[in-house]
């Protein structure tokens, strides 16, 4: 592979926490260190040791109980970084594959537009209920519509909005079709569910038919479904505020409240937070060991989604620029966190041109992060087939001559 750079960056050395196991006993409030705190939230999150690697990419599904989707594609899209993030160079077709074959997932909404194991469908009944209640829709709908789309899947099988009659009017994006609103609202009632993308449109089917019937037929009550809901946050965070809880799958705090203290996560004091936390109680029973993961992170990834998490946590401040106004970015279109050594210590905005991965703004925490930023950034080139890395631009130059350096040496 190939080298050349033109460049600038920022890193903090990456330093290791020791952890001793806790034993958090009854009515007890256990207190963490930041380090403590961050590495808890890392091995959750299946990018600390080795457990999160060996399970695959089903695995990551099922540890972090929500991937999120997201319509824009610059390296790979977001729902494929994030087992890449955790598991190495695997195979882009396997991951679709392992998210969608053998119904063992689907599509709602969660923290945004997810894919969701399908063993949480019972967990978002309170939500398919809440649409029926209150249904703020702005589109007519005709009962006979409605009905003419759930026949075409019962008789033709799964189908997208264009098989069922066309996703569009004609119009603006959102001037949907009769069949495009009444298959949506149909999800999100529960009567149909998203069971893959093709090309990057729903294939819908019928709940019937997609989900288990165990699964289909278990409708928790609305309690029910938040406590296990922030259960399963607090799993997949290791330890986090009511904020955290919330957010993870967009629950509202008042619903949290109403359930943490059944949801057998267990009250935690973190050094430096100024809010209350819970963990869970299994990742507080041994420390966190292992070999960390050198990686570029999605911006939709769920270890950096919640930004005041993310700051909390990591102080590290990110956040999306794809939809700021060019003149007002500052670290790009799609700038990917770069995590080292259980670290944010650097990021870069990433595009493709031919077979050359180009780095067109590269930030770093000092040149210590040079090497961790080229490795990073040739592992992410050779998995969506580059064999070239070109960085752009580096405004500083003492971080801009190691980052050169370093792929250089890497290159050969």
């Amino acid at each position: 592979m190939r080298a050349t750079a033109t460049a600038a960056l920022s890193v903090v050395a990456p330093t290791l926490c020791r952890m001793t196991a806790v034993t958090p006993q009854p009515h007890s409030v256990t207190a963490l260190s930041r380090d403590e705190a961050r590495r808890l939230a890392l091995r959750a999150q299946g990018l600390l040791g080795a457990d999160g690697r060996r399970a695959g990419v089903r695995g990551v599904l099922r540890r972090l109980g929500s991937v999120q989707l997201d319509t824009i594609s610059v390296l790979a899209r977001s729902h494929e970084l994030i087992p890449y993030s955790r598991l190495g160079a695997v195979d882009r077709t396997e991951i679709e594959s392992a998210y969608w074959s053998g119904g063992r997932s689907f599509e709602y909404w969660s923290h945004a537009a997810c894919i969701l194991p399908v063993e949480e469908w019972p967990l978002f009944a309170f939500r398919r209920r809440a649409y029926r209640a209150h249904p703020h829709w702005h589109h007519e709908l005709s009962p006979a519509a409605y009905d003419a789309v759930l026949t075409q899947l019962r008789e033709r099988g799964p189908l997208t909005a264009s098989q069922l009659g066309g996703a569009k009017n004609g119009g603006e994006w959102w001037d949907w079709s009769a069949s495009k609103i009444a298959v949506e609202r149909a999800l999100m009632y529960g009567e149909v569910v998203c069971t893959r993308r093709s090309g990057w449109k729903r294939v819908y089917d019928l709940a019937e038919r997609a989900v288990p019937a165990p699964l289909l037929a278990d409708e928790p009550t609305d309690d029910d479904c938040v406590r296990r809901l922030v259960a399963q946050a607090g799993a997949a965070m290791g330890v986090a505020t009511r904020a955290d809880l919330a957010d993870y799958h967009r629950l509202k705090a008042a619903q949290v409240d109403a359930v943490v203290a059944d949801s057998g996560l267990v009250p935690v004091e973190v050094e430096g937070w100024s809010q209350p936390a819970w963990a869970d109680p299994a990742a507080l029973a041994a420390p966190p060991r292992g070999r960390h993961r050198t990686t570029l992170l999605s911006p939709f990834d769920s270890l950096i989604w919640d930004r005041p998490r993310t700051e909390r946590i990591f102080g590290f401040t990110h956040r999306l620029e794809a939809y700021v106004p060019r003149a007002r970015r500052i670290h790009g279109y799609f700038a990917m966190p770069l995590l080292s050594g259980g670290r944010l210590i650097g990021r870069v905005d990433p595009a493709r041109e031919g077979s050359t991965l180009v780095a067109r703004q590269v930030s770093m925490d000092g040149t210590a992060a040079a090497r961790p930023m080229a490795q990073a950034l040739y592992e992410a080139a050779g998995w969506v087939g580059c064999d070239t890395v070109r960085v752009e631009r580096c405004d500083d130059p003492a971080q801009a001559a190691a980052l050169h350096r370093e792929l250089i040496h890497l290159g050969g």
